[in-house]
């Protein structure tokens, strides 16, 4: 038997802001995207994840302090607890990544990782921070996360994310694939330009590079008032060898799941031995650099 795991990425646009206090902007998204888990769950799903900051818009677009507001607990905040509960009543893991107050004045770009059973299991830490003009203004509100690169054991499967931005670096994505991760999740919040023409070409080279499978969410829409660019969804599964299973479409919210053969990780890594063939040893500069 084929050790299949169905899995289903949610990319969305953002609700209206204008007018709405931040609160309001939370529970709207939120309620935007319990009906978008129950279809997940409806089709099977026992992984969904989540976009990057899924319970807001990408609100880095511009720097104002008024969005350190918008952080909260992780795990222990609001979203992290009312996701723990859709888990539970759904059966199925979430990604749930979002805005995380560590203590005032220390905040992350972070995904919660939560059990069928609605367990918290840990969290991931975006490691590598953009700020980039115009619109990605994220060191103003995210310091570089500290926690590594964390394997959580789902018992079905093994899964690890990478948010967004982090996709750039093939270290972490290595790191995730000695850690033991088979599975990939990439939350992010990408506009199209430079960005779409590596949007298909690292992640597919990171899963052909570690032998396991990718997951890459992103948002969809053009989100006012900043306005700046499209957020052109495509969300993808591919697999060990690099190909992309399936894919969602540029302009429109959608729910896409995939079933995920794991069994074609051994298949891969016994054709490409590319963990075996690594040399370590002669590595020391580039981390001395």
């Amino acid at each position: 038997m084929p050790r299949l795991v169905r899995c289903s990425l949610i990319q969305a646009g953002s609700v209206p802001t204008q007018g709405l206090s931040l609160d309001e902007i939370k529970q709207a998204m939120i309620e935007k995207h319990l009906g978008y888990i129950g279809q997940a769950a409806d089709a099977g799903a026992r992984i969904v994840c989540l976009q990057e900051l899924f319970n807001g818009p990408y609100f880095c677009a511009e720097q104002q302090t008024r969005w350190y507001d918008f952080t909260e607990q992780v795990p222990g905040g609001p979203t992290t607890r009312r996701m723990q509960d859709v888990a539970r009543r759904h059966q199925i893991a979430l990604v749930v990544p979002v805005y995380e107050r560590e203590q005032e004045g220390l905040y992350y770009n972070t995904a919660a990782v939560l059990g069928p059973d609605g367990a918290y299991l840990g969290k991931y830490r975006k490691t590598h921070i953009p700020h980039v003009a115009p619109g990605f203004w994220e060191k103003f509100y995210f310091r570089p996360g500290n926690l590594g690169y964390p394997v959580f054991d789902l018992g079905f499967a093994r899964i690890g994310v990478y948010i967004c931005y982090d996709r750039h670096f093939p270290e972490g994505a290595r790191a995730l694939g000695l850690n033991g991760a088979e599975i990939v999740f990439n939350p992010s919040a990408t506009v199209a330009g430079l960005s779409e023409h590596l949007w298909k070409l690292e992640q597919p080279a990171h899963a052909v590079a570690n032998g396991y499978f990718i997951a890459a969410i992103n948002r969809v829409g053009v989100e006012a008032p900043w306005n700046i660019g499209e957020f052109y969804g495509s969300s993808y599964f591919c697999d060990p060898r690099g190909r992309i299973i399936t894919q969602a479409s540029r302009d429109k919210d959608e729910v896409l799941t995939a079933d995920l053969d794991l069994d074609l990780i051994g298949e891969v890594r016994k054709t490409w031995q590319f963990f075996r063939d690594r040399r370590p040893d002669m590595y020391d500069a580039l981390v001395k650099a």
